[in-house]
């Protein structure tokens, strides 16, 4: 395997483990943090506030599975739409990480404002988004 395609599965299997993660909060746990608050402001920067609802959750793991789909190179027989939807998951996460590298997520994310969720987004959540993004262009190219 090249490393081109090796990459593009790395990005597809993160892209999965997200999904899952996110299906696991959408379930009620709070790992890795210590409680339902603590995850608002670890994961969504919203400290005091509320986690996001069960249905957000399971609509981001949902949309998550999506991208890991088109980025794996699915579907096969279609590969325009496997290349526009690469496309796209590679902008969205783009954006997200450029805002996130800023400072700015709560620009695509109101209320991600805490202190502590600015510091884990710029050390750890952006650069991972623009490492998928990459991945998810290379699998639009291809």
């Amino acid at each position: 395997m090249d490393a081109t395609k090796a990459a593009e599965q790395a990005a597809a299997a993160a892209l999965l483990g997200l999904a899952g993660l996110h299906a696991v909060w959408a379930s009620g746990s709070s790992w890795p943090a210590e409680d339902r608050d603590a995850l608002a402001d670890l994961m969504a920067g919203r400290a005091g506030g509320s986690a996001p609802s069960p249905a957000a959750c399971l609509t981001v793991a949902t949309l998550l599975a999506g991208a890991s789909a088109l980025v794996a190179g699915r579907p096969e027989r279609l590969p325009w739409l496997r290349r526009s939807g690469s496309a796209v998951v590679s902008l969205v996460l783009g954006v997200r990480g450029a805002c996130g590298m800023t400072g700015r997520t709560d620009l695509v994310s109101p209320g991600s404002t805490s202190p502590r969720f600015r510091r884990l987004d710029r050390r750890y959540y952006s650069p991972l988004c623009l490492l998928l993004a990459a991945g998810a262009a290379s699998s639009a190219r291809t």
